[in-house]
């Protein structure tokens, strides 16, 4: 497990990076919680969260000074979704949004993928609503919209070869 602050915004985040099993019941319960709170109850979409790609994952918590969890990625391993790593169940918490928290998420998702996998293309299955925030972060659209669980989707790459974002985040950390 590895954790870190980051002080750069109005909000203090402490990030854990960690393996399923490397995580405690409580940061499992508060991560399903949140999802469910959000994918399920907020957005009306009736799925199985727990679908069982959480143990071939990389999860990533955002916890303020408090303790209280408000941001929360996973880091699919490549060949469980698709041939690439991916990143999903992107989320904020409903009580600290509109704090820049979710692009605070994604970089930090990003910068610890590219250090462990310096060289992999990332694929993520977005909601069609956010596609010019994932475009933000160097993702490029690879399909026509789809409906996954009632709501828009496309497919995004992050090609590591062609972005730019990507390899700055990798030489900030060498």
């Amino acid at each position: 497990m590895n954790s870190s602050s980051s002080r750069a915004f109005p909000i203090t985040l402490n990030w854990t990076w960690a393996r399923l099993e490397a995580l405690g019941a409580g940061d499992v319960y508060d991560f399903l919680a949140l999802r469910s709170e959000v994918f399920v109850v907020e957005q009306s979409c009736v799925f199985l969260d727990a679908d069982g790609v959480d143990r071939q994952a990389w999860h990533l918590l955002g916890r303020n000074l408090a303790g209280e969890l408000l941001a929360y990625l996973r880091l699919v391993d490549a060949k469980v979704k698709y041939p690439e790593l991916s990143i999903g169940r992107v989320i904020t918490s409903p009580r600290a949004r509109a704090m820049g928290l979710g692009k605070r998420l994604m970089q930090e998702g990003l910068k610890r993928t590219l250090q462990m996998h310096p060289n992999a293309d990332i694929r993520i299955s977005a909601q069609a609503r956010l596609q010019k925030f994932y475009a933000s972060l160097g993702f490029r659209t690879q399909s026509e919209p789809y409906m996954e669980d009632g709501i828009a989707h496309v497919e995004m790459l992050l090609s590591y070869k062609s972005n730019f974002l990507a390899q700055n985040l990798s030489e900030k950390n060498k």
